[in-house]
Parts: structure tokens; sequence; C-alpha cells
């Protein structure tokens, strides 16, 4: 896997030393997954911001509403529940 070199303070490659000791992963490991869980989390806080934006604004959030009202119509589709 190619790779590239990033400047981190000591104080955080101590840190991401001791992660990995704990958890017997590389110190590579341990920051992929780390950066993997804040992309994670930024998109998730994303799009709550984005939810509730979309709430303060009645007329988008009654538009909202009622399709979802069209998507649980979806449920009651006719397929029984062991998919025959």
């Amino acid at each position: 896997m190619p790779s590239a070199n990033v400047r981190i303070s000591e104080e955080t490659r101590e840190i991401l030393r001791e992660l990995a000791h704990q958890e017997g992963e590389s110190m590579q490991e341990i920051l992929d997954k780390a950066v993997e869980n804040y992309r994670r989390q930024k998109f998730l806080d994303d799009a709550n911001t984005a939810f509730a934006a979309l709430k303060k604004n009645p007329k988008a959030w009654k538009e909202e509403l009622e399709e979802r009202e069209i998507w649980d119509q979806t449920l009651n589709d006719g397929l029984d529940d062991e998919g025959t």
C-alpha cells in the first residue's frame, strides 16, 4: 500500500504508540481507524446539522413528513415476510 509522511505532534505520536501497544496493532492501523471514525462522525454531524435546518423550515419539514408517509405505504406492498 502506498504511504505518505504526515507530521504529528510528539504528544499525538505518544498517544498513538500507546494505543497501538494496547490494541496489539500497528500505529498505522490505529491511525487508519481514527481517521475513518472521524470521517464517519463528521458525516453524521453534517447530516444532523442539515436535518436540524430542515426542521426549522416549516414548508420543507411538511414536505418531508408527506414524503415519509408515501414511503411508509411501501411497507404494505403486498409481499409476505418470507419473500415469496
